[in-house]
C-alpha cells in the first residue's frame, strides 16, 4: 500500500560547511532565511520532487503528481509525501522507506540554485557576514552565508544532512487502505461473524 512521510527543512539554523581545515582557514557556515524558497513554491506550475540521494532516477514523490504537499512557515519548510504503491514496489522506493523506518536515513537535503542576477540582484539573493569570535559558545569567527532567495528543485532523503534539524519520518497510525472502501464486501475468512479488516460485526445487508 501507499506510505506517507512528513518532514521539515529549518530556516535560521546554521550548517557547518567547513571547519577551516588544518591550515587555520576560516570556518564556513550557511543558513537559509525564512521564505528563501518562496519563488518556486508560489508558482504552482513549477514541479518540485522528493528524491532519494539527489538522484532524479530515484524519485519518490512530486508536486506535479499531487503526491508532495509543501507548506512554508516562518520556522521551516514543511512537507508531506505520499509514496504510492507503484513507487514503494520499486527497489529504490522500498530501500528509501526501509531506511527511513529504520531511522538510518532520516535527513533532508535541498537541491537548489541561486537565481541569476538578472532575476534577483545578488545582494537580495544572499549575504555574507562574519560570526563573532567566542570559543565559549563554539563561535570561531566563521564566514556565514545567508541565503535569502533560492530556486528549490527538489528535496532529498539523505543519511547525513548538513542541517541536523532537516528531517523526514514516517507518519504512523494511518488506517489500512481497506477501511477507506465502504462499498467493498466484508472479509470473514475465519467465519467468526466479524470483518477481518475492521474488526466490526458483519451485519447482513437488507
Amino acid at each position: 500500500g501507499s506510505r506517507r512521510l512528513r518532514g521539515r527543512f529549518p530556516y535560521g539554523k546554521k550548517a557547518v560547511l567547513s571547519d577551516g581545515g588544518r591550515n587555520g582557514g576560516k570556518p564556513q557556515k550557511e543558513q537559509f532565511a525564512p521564505g528563501a524558497f518562496s519563488y518556486r513554491l508560489n508558482l504552482p506550475g513549477e514541479d518540485i520532487h522528493l528524491l532519494s540521494g539527489h538522484d532524479y532516477n530515484k524519485p519518490l514523490a512530486s508536486r506535479a503528481t499531487d503526491t508532495l504537499k509543501l507548506r512554508d512557515t516562518a520556522e521551516a519548510l514543511l512537507f508531506e509525501a505520499d509514496i504510492t504503491p507503484q513507487v514503494a514496489d520499486t527497489s529504490h522506493g522500498a530501500d528509501a522507506i526501509a531506511l527511513i523506518e529504520a531511522g538510518l536515513s532520516v535527513g533532508i537535503s535541498p537541491g537548489f540554485r541561486i537565481p541569476p542576477p538578472r532575476a534577483v540582484p545578488p545582494d537580495q539573493a544572499e549575504k555574507i557576514t562574519t560570526e563573532a569570535y567566542d570559543p565559549s559558545r563554539r563561535m570561531f569567527g566563521a564566514t556565514i552565508r545567508t541565503i535569502l532567495a533560492a530556486l528549490l528543485y527538489e528535496l532529498s532523503v539523505v543519511t547525513r544532512p548538513a542541517y541536523q534539524e532537516a528531517t523526514i519520518e514516517p507518519v504512523r497510525g494511518d488506517p489500512p487502505a481497506e477501511t477507506y472502501q465502504p462499498d467493498r464486501e466484508p472479509i470473514d475468512e475465519d467465519g467468526d461473524g466479524f470483518d477481518d479488516v475492521t474488526g466490526e460485526e458483519i451485519v447482513p445487508r437488507q
